[in-house]
């Protein structure tokens, strides 16, 4: 069955064709008829000059034989009343006259000709003595058709791959994000599957992202949940301040990771912050350095940041090296060319190599850790997206005397964005 798409684009091209032959055998035909009265005109004083007026009849009527055996003819001469003057080969009727050019029985062709001085030769051949007739509205046609039957298969394959296109497109509707379109060519609608395609792995890969997410965390959810309800069930039966701060401390893990949840969903969904503003990277480490009793040095770097989200990276990585890491855990700030670079190092039992590139991963769990013990949580991924949302980069390092080293690298800001 063919599509809409295609039927449109056929029928415009053969309607396009058909205009053209039709405004071409127009102006040919107005050519033509201008064409046949010249035509017309120098035959009349061709004529006038074989047979001038002061020839005599004698001499005419040898003339006029002499050119009808020459052409196989049948030809006559009237004078000014319609009166026969000369004839040669078979007689033609007088009414001949009040029809100047038309086709006779059979094959025969009849010509009129009026003569300056009033006379008349009628002439009757086979072939006419004037440019064959054409019709050019034929060949136009003709040749549209040619046109129109070697553009189809041009247009059906364009149509094609805008049907595959299509049905790749309702088939991703539907919920089938694994489908793609072929991305044959180098025109236009290659250019559309490569957009979709594109499109297509961005969608593909943020709802899989979340439904990782969502996962997880619908199982980092349980074990506070079930420590908050027995301890519930028993601060209700007994209660005492220990059961109350467990109580507490469960909500508070509980409200952690749902904040870092809401956070990192809104980060997926964040191409470039708003409302950024200068800070001096040493000095926001440092703050939170004194938080959390971690020793921090090095020099001055401004960067153009939400501040917010960056003292979230910043307490995110100390936190993780003093849960997960060993004492001292250690804060530097420098700056090379146009970044800042920040490197948060503990002495712990660092990292396997073969999981260095996962440990940004949400809820990321290191091997031979057992579920009780806990995961990473969100911590860390949120690190790698405010990075990535601050044009910078985070990475890990294994340092050659033990441990786990956390590099992050963000753009140096010149000129601050404003005074804070």
């Amino acid at each position: 069955m063919r599509s809409r798409l295609f039927l449109k684009i056929y029928l415009t091209l053969l309607a396009s064709l058909a205009a053209v032959a039709v405004a071409s055998a127009a102006f040919v035909w107005l050519g033509q008829g201008e064409e046949e009265s010249g035509w017309q005109s120098q035959r009349a004083r061709f004529v006038a000059a074989l047979i001038p007026p002061d020839m005599d009849n004698r001499t005419v009527e040898a003339t006029i034989e002499r050119f009808s055996r020459a052409f196989d003819a049948d030809i006559a001469v009237y004078d000014p009343r319609g009166r026969l003057i000369a004839s040669g080969g078979s007689p033609i009727p007088r009414d001949i006259l009040d029809q100047p050019w038309r086709h006779g029985p059979g094959n025969f062709h009849t010509m009129v000709t009026e003569l300056p001085d009033g006379r008349t030769v009628a002439a009757r051949m086979e072939r006419p003595l004037r440019p064959s007739g054409r019709n050019p509205l034929a060949y136009l046609a003709l040749i549209a058709g040619v046109i129109g039957l070697a553009a189809y298969p041009v247009v059906r394959h364009l149509t094609r791959r805008l049907e595959r296109l299509r049905v790749g497109v309702d088939a991703w509707g539907k919920g089938d994000f694994v489908v793609r379109v072929p991305e044959d060519g180098s025109d236009e609608v290659a250019a559309v599957a490569k957009s979709f395609n594109r499109a297509a792995d961005q969608v593909e890969r943020l709802i899989k992202s979340h439904r990782a997410l969502l996962a997880n965390a619908s199982h980092e959810l349980r074990s506070p949940l079930a420590r908050l309800r027995m301890a519930i069930d028993l601060y209700e039966q007994a209660p005492n301040d220990d059961r109350k701060q467990e109580i507490i401390r469960n909500l508070s893990e509980l409200d952690t990771l749902i904040e870092e949840i809401l956070l990192a969903s809104r980060l997926d969904h964040v191409e470039k912050l708003d409302a950024l503003e200068s800070v001096d990277l040493l000095a926001l480490v440092s703050e939170e350095g004194a938080r959390n009793d971690v020793e921090v040095f090095g020099m001055p770097a401004i960067v153009a940041c939400d501040a917010r989200l960056l003292r979230r990276l910043v307490r995110n990585l100390l936190q993780n090296a003093l849960h997960h890491g060993g004492p001292p855990v250690t804060a530097a700030v420098a700056q090379a060319d146009d970044a800042a670079i920040l490197r948060v190092r503990d002495h712990g039992p660092g990292i396997a190599d073969s999981e260095r590139h996962r440990v940004f991963e949400p809820f990321y769990r290191p091997s031979g850790r057992s579920e009780a013990a806990g995961g990473w949580g969100l911590g860390l991924a949120l690190v790698r997206q405010i990075a990535e949302r601050h044009g910078g980069a985070v990475s890990y390092e294994s340092p050659p005397d033990g441990g786990a080293c956390f590099v992050v690298t963000l753009p140096v800001q010149s000129k601050p964005v404003r005074d804070r």
